[in-house]
């Protein structure tokens, strides 16, 4: 298996649940490749896990502002490049990118060419909200442009089925996941949603 690439339809969409989720499921080990803000997602990730053997990697740009990373680079001095990123070699890694897949690195480029510069399966988060639809479809018709290779959607919060079988009508790639609008999420949800998960994966 490749290593797996989380992005989302935009910003709070559940990415680090989901990154969590992944890694439990998989026994696979995490990398945050740029974090802008504090707290750090590498540290929520590793309290979300029961895997005794989790494993993490430092991110690659940790910045002081929570901001768009081109925004929070510039107030560090700091020059964001994709070709400096560098995947863990032998670990399959879930590799979680920052708000969704346009959100500029720098002036040229954006959080989706990680991805495609890394070579990985991408695993897309939709939030279920007014107006989401949209949002999906758009990321949808955006990765199918730039040929990247989509494994699946998981869908997060208050179920919302004609939404759900529009978006996977036009998206010709299976769910995954479907996350409820959990009042808390601790490492027994996210061992129970690993569960679903692998058995989606089988």
């Amino acid at each position: 298996m490749r290593h797996l690439f989380v992005t989302a339809i935009g910003t709070d969409s559940g990415k680090t649940m989901v990154s969590a989720i992944l890694c439990e499921a998989l026994g696979a080990a995490y990398w945050k490749p740029i974090q802008a803000g504090f707290p750090r997602d590498t540290d929520t990730v590793a309290s979300l896990v029961s895997n005794k053997i989790f494993k993490s990697f430092p991110e690659r740009y940790l910045l002081n502002t929570p901001a768009s990373p081109h925004a929070a680079a510039k107030i560090d001095g700091v020059n964001i490049s994709v070709k400096d990123f560098l995947a863990p070699a032998q670990e399959l890694t879930v590799i979680e990118g920052a708000g969704g897949c346009l959100v500029p690195v720098n002036d040229h480029e954006f959080v989706i060419d990680i991805a495609a510069h890394l070579e990985c399966d991408i695993i897309l988060v939709s939030n279920l909200y007014l107006g989401s639809i949209n949002h999906t479809l758009l990321t949808l018709e955006l990765l199918r442009s730039r040929k990247l290779p989509l494994k699946g959607i998981i869908f997060n919060g208050i179920p919302n089925p004609e939404s759900e079988r529009i978006i996977l009508h036009h998206a010709g790639v299976p769910c995954l996941l479907r996350i409820a609008q959990e009042p808390a999420i601790d490492k027994e949800r996210i061992s129970h949603y690993a569960k679903e998960l692998r058995e989606t994966l089988r």
